[in-house]
């Protein structure tokens, strides 16, 4: 079984948000660290060399492959930003109605620039992921 490759590390998430080029982009890196940090009440880390993610819990899958995640976090990807929750959507179909212009798959939120959402209602997502985290420990571990 192959290993997981997006790992926690020591790497600095300043130097990480700094290195962002497009300066609009970093601005929104900015906005989401703050935002996170402030509603998740967790230290951002980074995972592999391009997410920064927040709080963490070990899952266990059927396959019998097991690791550690991140419970929320983000990334400034080439086409849009990403924002990464763990838990899906299904529990936050009605703030998607009201967040603004965006895209989801599985458990990523894209969007272009933050002007394009609501961050209030970005907050109350958060939130709500947040207070939903013991959820992951009961479906995948400890």
């Amino acid at each position: 079984m192959s290993e997981v490759k997006t790992k926690v590390n020591n790497a600095s998430v300043e130097k990480f948000i700094g290195a962002v080029k497009d300066e609009e982009s970093r601005n929104d890196c900015l906005t989401l660290l703050d935002l996170m940090k402030k509603t998740t009440k967790e230290e951002p880390r980074m995972w592999g060399s391009s997410i920064v993610g927040f709080g963490t819990f070990h899952y266990k899958g059927k396959s019998g492959r097991e690791g550690d995640w991140f419970v929320t976090g983000f990334s400034p990807r080439k086409q849009n930003m990403t924002v990464y929750f763990c838990l899906g959507f299904k529990h936050l179909a009605p703030q998607l109605k009201k967040l603004g212009k965006f895209k989801t798959s599985m458990g990523c939120l894209y969007f272009k620039k933050i002007s394009d959402i609501d961050i209030k209602v970005l907050k109350e997502m958060l939130k709500e992921n947040k207070a939903k985290q013991k959820i992951l420990v009961s479906q995948f571990g400890k």
